[in-house]
């Protein structure tokens, strides 16, 4: 079963939409918010061009979701499946995720992965994220939710006008899933 990486996906609080270039304004009145990117390796990405790359990627690789807020209607952030592989059962990472701060805490995040790893599963045996290393509020929220680090799993980039970036690999598989979900 092929994975559909354009979904959209309805949950209590935040539905994800596939993301338009008609979203540049909405989303990037999220993103310019210097504390949205203050822990990620691309700790620019607030600024406009930078920005621009980013949203333009988005569009260009497909996967990029827009996460409305049900009861004001209004874009809160974004995420994305990438990387999708059908090898050995599949696999798809879930992340590049970003929120609104007035949006941190409040379940949003998760109900956003929950809705992304459900749908993920559904056709693909794992999903993987990939979270700076110095990024501890992601790195938490990944746990939170039952994705395990992958400690082989380590990347290191140089990234140009920020040095050296490390990202981490977490990792949930279907039948973690399960487990989870029948723990209640």
């Amino acid at each position: 079963m092929s994975l559909d990486r354009q979904p959209t996906l309805r949950g209590n609080t935040i539905n994800l939409r596939p993301l338009t270039a008609a979203d540049w304004d909405k989303l990037y009145a999220v993103a310019a918010n210097p504390k949205v990117w203050a822990m990620h390796p691309m700790h620019d990405r607030w600024q406009e061009e930078v920005f621009r790359e980013f949203f333009d990627d988005a569009l260009a690789k497909g996967g990029a979701l827009a996460a409305i807020d049900r009861a004001s209607g209004d874009i809160i952030g974004s995420s994305r499946f990438q990387a999708y592989d059908p090898a050995d059962g599949g696999s798809v990472e879930i992340g590049w995720t970003f929120l609104d701060p007035h949006y941190w805490g409040t379940g949003a995040n998760r109900e956003m992965k929950r809705l992304m790893v459900d749908h993920a599963l559904a056709s693909v045996a794992r999903v993987d994220f990939r979270v700076g290393e110095a990024n501890w509020r992601s790195r938490r929220a990944l746990e939170k939710i039952g994705a395990q680090l992958s400690p082989d799993r380590i990347e290191r980039a140089v990234l140009p006008g920020i040095g050296e970036a490390v990202h981490l690999y977490y990792e949930m598989t279907r039948l973690d899933y399960e487990r989870i979900l029948a723990k209640g």
